[in-house]
């Protein structure tokens, strides 16, 4: 009876480790399949997001040739568009305009947020006028360029995102956190029926706080200077949220989200090089840069005037964070 009872235990011993096998395998190929899954719907969210600028050549016109960002220093300015206008010549309204400069050497950033009222010499109109009449009138091609002369450096890439799109992907990851300056209230755009309330301190925000957070700008002492503050803040806090852990089991829902409200000539490519080269930025890595100016009123229009010598150390810290030598004075006088 004893050597009966020793096999059974046997058997059931090795039962036990074959199913575990069995589960361990069966768990192996559904992370296989899965992660397979994600694979192919951000390489087609990829694919639907990439629109290439007209007359590049594939590099900025202030390269000699196009960079490699797997192992160069590169800049990419992203875009937030306030709508999309139909219509042949229609581009919408460029609410929001940041620079930002990666270098892989030490995998830091640089976050620059120009103001959208900052006056510039914009090419389209052949006159200075609002940095953000470039985007409507010539969409991203003429915004481009009309940074590109202002600071005197390359873009390289470029991303735009509507509202819309900014608002879902925060609620996709539950919100995103900030550290609000001052105490305030302001309603949701185009709704004067919805309020919220921000009081000073740490906060999470849904998509439509957030929006609501980074758009103000006349309840803040700083004004656009303060707007931008806040936006570079949003930026930061989704940047620290798609980081998490929590974050990996909601990347098909930000893919799909960013294949049908993104543009941006960044390949896949691109994009996988960059996920290896930057896989533990944080905002611990970002600097934040500001542009000094002057409050004026113009033939009755307001403008932030730039401060020249504010430009000029912007544009010197932007071009040695990409390695790109020094300013040229000439042009920067020209363009402020």
């Amino acid at each position: 009876m004893k050597k009966n009872s020793r096999r059974e235990h046997r058997k059931k011993k090795k039962s036990g480790k074959k199913f575990i096998r069995k589960m361990l395998l069966l768990l192996f190929l559904v992370a296989l399949a899965y992660i397979g899954y994600l694979a192919f719907t951000t390489f087609q969210a990829a694919n639907n997001s990439y629109e290439e600028l007209e007359n590049r050549d594939g590099k900025s016109k202030l390269r000699e040739q196009e960079v490699d960002i797997s192992k160069d220093p590169f800049s990419v300015l992203l875009i937030g568009v306030e709508n999309y206008s139909s219509g042949k010549n229609s581009y919408g309204r460029s609410d929001t305009l940041m620079v930002a400069t990666f270098n892989p050497s030490d995998s830091t950033m640089k976050l620059l947020s120009i103001p959208r009222d900052t006056r510039v010499y914009v090419e389209e109109r052949g006159k200075k006028d609002k940095i953000n009449h470039a985007f409507a009138f010539g969409g991203k091609e003429s915004t481009i360029e009309t940074i590109e002369d202002f600071l005197d450096i390359p873009i390289d890439y470029y991303a735009t995102i509507n509202f819309k799109s900014f608002v879902n992907i925060i609620d996709i990851l539950d919100g995103v956190t900030v550290d609000v300056p001052f105490d305030f209230s302001d309603y949701k755009g185009g709704d004067w029926e919805t309020k919220y309330y921000f009081e000073k301190g740490e906060m999470n925000l849904t998509g439509d706080e957030a929006l609501t957070y980074a758009r103000m700008r006349k309840k803040d002492p700083l004004g656009d200077r303060g707007r931008n503050e806040r936006q570079k803040q949003i930026v930061e806090g989704v940047i620290d949220k798609i980081n998490t852990p929590s974050s990996l089991f909601k990347i098909d829902d930000i893919t799909k989200e960013i294949g049908k409200n993104v543009e941006t000539n960044l390949r896949v490519s691109y994009l996988l090089a960059l996920q290896d080269k930057y896989s533990s930025f944080s905002s611990e890595n970002i600097k934040s840069l500001t542009l000094e100016g002057e409050d004026e009123y113009i033939d009755g229009i307001y403008y932030l005037v730039p401060d020249e010598e504010s430009v000029r150390e912007l544009s010197e810290e932007l071009r040695q964070h990409l390695n790109h030598g020094s300013s040229n004075e000439n042009s920067l006088d020209e363009t402020n």
